[in-house]
Parts: C-alpha cells; structure tokens; sequence
C-alpha cells in the first residue's frame, strides 16, 4: 500500500506535466516568451531578436506552427507570439491568432525585423526573448522547461529573476517515482482523483489522431499504415499514434494533452492505450488506471534525459505505452519489468533529429518494439540482465539509458544541430 503522501505527489506530477498545448512545445514555449515580453513592454515591438540553444534550434526548425498558415521557423514563432499571442493561455497561446495578426506577422518577418542568434548554454532548452521599441526593450528569459521563466527584465532593470538558475523546475515532489510504486498508485488511486486527467487525455489526443487518419496531414502515414493491415488492433494502435503526431507537426491547431514537455510523448503514452482498451473492449476504470500508470511511466524515464536532448522521446512513450499494454493485460510488476526491459533492449539508440513530419513513424516503429516486448514478456520471456545495456533490474535500466541520453550523447546532440545549422 502506498502512503497518501506519495499519491498526493503523483496527482501532482500529473497536474504539472498533463497539460493542453497547440502545436509541437519548442516554437510555442517561444510564442509564449515573445507573448510575455510584449506585455512587459507595454507596446507593439519594431524589432525581435531570439537567442536559442541548440537543441531549441533543432526543434522549431521543420515544425510548422498552428494557426499560421503553414509557417515554419524561429521567427515565425516568435513573431505571432509577441504580435498575436495571449500570455494567459500559457501552451495554447496562439489559440486566438487573427487573419490580420497573422498578415502583420508575415509583413513583420519579410521586413527582416526578426533575427535569431545562437545562444551559447549547456542547458539543452534555454532561450532568451528580446523586443524592442525606440529606446525601449523587454527581456524574457527561459530554462529547462517551456514556460519556466527565470528572468523577466525592462530597459535593463530586473523585474523578476529566480534565485539560481538551477535545472530544477518542477514543484512536485519527484523522489519516490519508480516502477513499483507507479504499478501500486495505478491500482489504488481512487479513480476520481484520476478520471479528469484521463477523460481529457481521450478527448483531446484521440481528436487530434482522427484528425490525421484522414491522411491530409504530411504523408498520410496512419492511413497508409492501416491499410496494409486493416484487421491489426496492433497496427491500428500505431497508425492512430502516428497520425495524431503527423497532423500536430504539420500544423494542426488543435490542442494535445502533452507529457513531459512533449506532445509527441502525450500521444505516444496514451493513444495506444486507448485504442487497445476501446478495441478489447476494456472498461473505463482500468483504461484510466493504465493511462495515469502511462503516464507516469514516462515522466519517470524522462527524469533522467531531460526535456530535450539528443535521444528520441517516442522511444520512452511508447516504452511506457508498452508496459501499460502489459498492466491492462493483468501482468504483474515483473512482467511490466520485462517489458521495459525488452523495449530498452531493442530502440535505445533512435535519436531525435528535431520537430518534424517524420516523428510519426518514429512513434510507429518504437510502438512496434515495445508491442512485441509486451508479447514477449507476457510469455515469460526477457532479455537477461547485462546484455548490452540491460541491468538487473529495470529501474536501473531506465537510469542507465537516462545517462546515455542526457550525458552519452551530448556529442551526437551537437553534432546535429551543427549540421543543421550548416545545411
């Protein structure tokens, strides 16, 4: 049994990272920053200047951005935040972008009032938003995650700033996140405390997937996908997922109940979920039970990589989804076990390579490994411990694919974003 303390943290957990956002994270946590700083300024800016770490860079670049008419890029997002956005709706902050915003917007950017400079930080997301008017500025900056403010300046004098500048952002207490007590907090929550997030996690995400299974967004992969193999709750549970990402990195403006800062995450941990309970007939309890455990599951992965870096978040979602597969199922905390362990046995090494279209199959080919760990698993069968990466036990192994992710790849993740840069 779990003490109320610990699920009184994980509803808190929930509460912080299961939140509604338009679009992919990166260029609207920058609409967000260009919408706060317009406020701070007090006036409509004649010039915007975005400095952003690399991995900021990797992640708007190819991404296009909701209600702006098919724009991709740094200055397309900050521009429409700080002309067009609304501070107060934090992820959703292009929710009300007007015909004639968007068309000041697009005079704004081909007059070249934008200008984006790299910004030199070991923090993987951190930019820094800056808008000027006559002898007026307004300065917002921003760390570690998408709407963490550390310093909000006017003219040079600090209006606000925390008190360091550390990684940690989150007020939830972390510390007791782990396989066991994730497993035990799914199966004794009082399902009240948990239906709100759930219901709104089926209403939003699976909204945005039948949206992309018309296969007018990108390449129409959830279509394709189910086409080849109509009759698969397996690959329907794929294409779902992958056409829900399709459509929200190709601009669609409706909104995703995103997890750890990432909407490709939020789908990947509950789309799945939620066609496998639909399509086995599952009842609502244990949908929402396996969706918290999901969820969480994620988010404690997460933990240890980061919000950004150079190791494919699709890969922890769908691990996570894989192992609420195996919950639903009845499988017990070893079984969920092995199932973690298969799928970190198979995709570790997918990197992310940005925001993009073709996050979607990346979803769907990470989906596909940790479908068939749960398969495996639910026969009894595991990768034992120390091969390859494998600890002997999978919350070890999450610790170590988290170090290979935020530290062993650091180099990769540089190396990335110089060629995008180059290119």
């Amino acid at each position: 049994m779990l003490c109320e303390k610990i699920k009184k943290d994980f509803l808190e957990i929930m509460a912080e990272e299961l939140i509604p956002a338009m679009g992919c994270t990166e260029p609207i946590a920058l609409a967000f920053a260009g919408a706060k700083a317009r406020k701070i300024l007090g006036e409509e800016p004649e010039k915007i200047t975005a400095l952003c770490s690399g991995n900021i860079i990797k992640n708007v670049r190819c991404v296009s951005i909701p209600n702006s008419g098919g724009m991709t890029g740094i200055e397309a997002a900050c521009v429409l935040g700080a002309l067009c956005g609304d501070e107060k709706r934090d992820m959703e902050v292009l929710e009300a972008v007007t015909p004639e915003g968007l068309q000041k917007s697009i005079e704004f950017i081909e007059e070249g009032r934008c200008e984006v400079e790299y910004l030199e930080s070991p923090i993987p997301l951190h930019f820094i938003i800056r808008l000027e008017k006559g002898e007026n500025n307004a300065e917002i900056e921003i760390r570690h995650s998408h709407t963490n403010i550390v310093r909000i300046s006017k003219n040079g004098e600090i209006l606000f700033m925390t008190e360091e500048f550390g990684e940690a952002t989150a007020t939830a207490d972390r510390r007791a996140l782990s396989v066991e007590n994730i497993f035990n907090f799914a199966n004794e929550i009082e399902l009240s405390a948990i239906e709100p997030f759930a219901k709104r996690q089926i209403e939003c995400n699976m909204a945005i997937a039948k949206v992309g299974m018309l296969g007018e967004y990108g390449i129409g992969i959830g279509k394709e996908m189910l086409e080849m193999n109509p009759g698969s709750v397996f690959t329907k549970m794929k294409a779902f997922a992958a056409a829900a990402s399709e459509a929200r990195m190709c601009g669609c403006n409706m909104p995703v109940i995103i997890t750890s800062g990432s909407g490709n995450q939020g789908l990947a941990s509950s789309v799945p979920v939620i066609i496998y309970a639909r399509e086995k007939g599952i009842g609502d309890e244990k949908l929402f039970r396996a969706l918290a455990f999901s969820s969480l599951l994620t988010i404690f992965q997460k933990e240890y990589i980061g919000k950004l870096s150079a190791f494919c978040g699709a890969v922890s979602a769908s691990c996570a989804a894989g192992a609420a597969i195996t919950f639903i199922c009845g499988g017990t905390v070893k079984q969920i076990k092995d199932t973690i362990d298969n799928t970190l046995a198979d995709i570790p090494g997918i990197i992310c390579d940005g925001a993009k279209s073709s996050c979607a199959a990346k979803i769907a080919s990470a989906l596909d490994a940790s479908l068939f760990a749960h398969v495996l698993a639910m026969k009894g069968k595991v990768y034992e411990a120390n091969t390859g990466i494998i600890q002997s036990d999978a919350g070890k192994t999450i610790r170590s694919v988290g170090h290979i992710g935020k530290v062993g790849m650091k180099q990769t993740d540089s190396e990335i974003v110089k060629m995008m840069i180059e290119s």
